[in-house]
């Protein structure tokens, strides 16, 4: 008897179980929602491919914003952006946005230039346990990339998106002067959800934060997208 018992036992805790979490969704990140308004975008990368909001729609993505001749903390930054592209360069469903602060002297082909100084350098841990990225001649050739946009665009709109969706403006310059005076020069990295939510902000030349950075792009890949934001149009798209 005993044994119907303790099977009758687990079944019933099975059956409550079930009740209790059939609707728990355990794919789900615990990390926060920073900001769920992200607008959309229509910026140009260094392919002359106009990126928009539907290039990452069903992708998580980080963002930054760098300059191509930054001679301080830009080498640094994306050399460890560097590194998180090799950890997530074979993922289809990961992307890099890196907007230019200086469109007015960072084109396209200046762009190009720089996507393969990122892509195609060598990527070396300095004594002090930080990363630079080493390039010469003999490292120029076409480029593996499919993750890694360098953007440009209206500046007004590089500096509205930096400030109001990604929230990576850490200066808080005086936006009312007249945007040719304005200037965004910050260390931070953004990381944006499959819904185009803003779910972590990073130092990206702290090695502790760029650790945290590359576990929490894992965690948000292994989310289920809500149905909701497909139906809303947030579905998978190519880039």
């Amino acid at each position: 008897m005993w044994v119907i018992y303790i099977v009758s036992f687990l079944v019933l805790l099975t059956v409550f179980y079930f009740f209790v979490f059939k609707n728990v969704d355990f794919s789900q990140s615990s990390l926060p929602v920073i900001n769920s308004n992200v607008e959309s975008f229509a910026f140009m990368n260094q392919n002359g491919k106009t990126i928009t909001e539907k290039n990452v729609a069903g992708k998580v993505y980080v963002t930054e914003y760098f300059f191509t001749t930054c001679k301080a903390i830009c080498p640094k930054m994306n050399a460890n952006m560097r590194r998180i592209f090799d950890e997530y360069k074979d993922e289809k469903n990961f992307l890099i946005i890196s907007h230019t602060c200086m469109p007015e002297t960072d084109s396209v082909p200046i762009l190009k230039a720089y996507e393969q100084k990122m892509i195609n350098g060598k990527l070396v841990q300095k004594l002090d346990g930080s990363y630079k990225i080493e390039f010469d001649s003999s490292m120029k050739g076409p480029v593996q990339n499919n993750n890694w946009n360098f953007v440009t665009g209206d500046k007004s709109t590089l500096y509205r998106m930096a400030r109001h969706s990604y929230l990576l403006d850490n200066n808080k310059g005086d936006t009312a002067q007249n945007i040719e005076n304005q200037f965004i020069h910050t260390q931070l990295f953004a990381l944006v959800d499959k819904q185009r939510r803003v779910r972590g902000i990073y130092d990206g030349l702290k090695e502790n934060e760029i650790q945290k950075l590359l576990t929490d792009i894992k965690s948000l890949l292994n989310e289920r997208q809500d149905a909701s934001s497909v139906a809303n149009g947030f579905s998978n798209v190519p880039n």
